[in-house]
C-alpha cells in the first residue's frame, strides 16, 4: 500500500533517522591513533548499506517530501561526520574535506531554496557515485587492512571525490542557470 507523499512516519524515514542516531557512536568509535578499527568499518559499512535499504522501502512503499529531504541529510551527517573527525583525528587533511563541505551546504541550500518553490531537485547520477565514493574514502581509511599500508586507497578516493564533489555541483550549477533562463524567457 503506497504511502501518503505527505507522511513523516515511514519505514524508509525511520531507517533514515536511525542512520542520523546512530552517526555519533560512530564518530565516537573512529580511533585517534592511525592503525583503523574493524568496529568502526563494520559499522560504517552496516550505515552505507542501510542508505540502500532506506532507499528500497521508499521506492517499494513510495517516496515522500520529508524523505526526500531526510535522506541527503543523513548522508551529509554521516560522510562529513566521518570525515570531520578523521581530520581532527590527523588522517584526513583539511582542504578536501572542506572543498566536500563547501559543495554539499551549498546544494543543500539550493535544494531547500528552490524547494519551497515546489522544485524538486534530485540527485544526480554523478552525484550518487560522488557519495559512494566519499563513503569508500572512509571505509578504506577506517579499515584496519588499508589505513597505512594501501593508505593510497584512501587517498585517492578522496581526492577523486573532490573532483566528483566539484563536477557535479558544477552540473547543479547549470541546470539551475538553464531553469532560470527558461523562467524568464517564457515571461514566468
Amino acid at each position: 500500500m503506497p504511502v501518503d507523499p505527505n507522511a513523516i512516519a515511514t519505514w524508509a524515514n525511520m531507517v533514515t533517522v536511525g542512520r542520523i542516531l546512530i552517526s555519533p557512536i560512530l564518530f565516537a568509535l573512529i580511533p585517534s591513533d592511525s592503525y583503523g578499527s574493524w568496529v568502526a568499518f563494520v559499522m560504517w559499512f552496516f550505515l552505507c548499506v542501510s542508505d540502500g535499504f532506506d532507499g528500497y522501502l521508499a521506492r517499494r512503499h513510495g517516496t515522500t517530501k520529508s524523505g526526500a529531504f531526510l535522506d541527503p541529510l543523513a548522508d551529509k551527517v554521516l560522510v562529513l561526520g566521518a570525515m570531520f573527525t578523521l581530520v581532527s583525528r590527523g588522517l584526513f587533511p583539511l582542504l578536501p574535506v572542506v572543498i566536500i563541505a563547501v559543495r554539499e551546504v551549498a546544494i543543500s541550500v539550493y535544494r531547500v531554496l528552490v524547494g519551497s518553490r515546489g522544485i524538486s531537485v534530485p540527485a544526480s547520477q554523478l552525484a550518487k557515485v560522488k557519495t559512494l565514493s566519499q563513503q569508500l574514502a572512509v571505509g578504506f581509511a577506517l579499515a584496519p587492512a588499508t589505513v597505512t599500508d594501501a593508505d593510497w586507497t584512501w587517498k585517492v578516493l578522496l581526492w577523486f571525490s573532490v573532483g566528483l564533489a566539484l563536477v557535479s555541483g558544477g552540473q547543479y550549477a547549470v541546470r539551475a542557470l538553464r531553469h532560470r533562463q527558461f523562467q524568464r524567457a517564457s515571461g514566468a
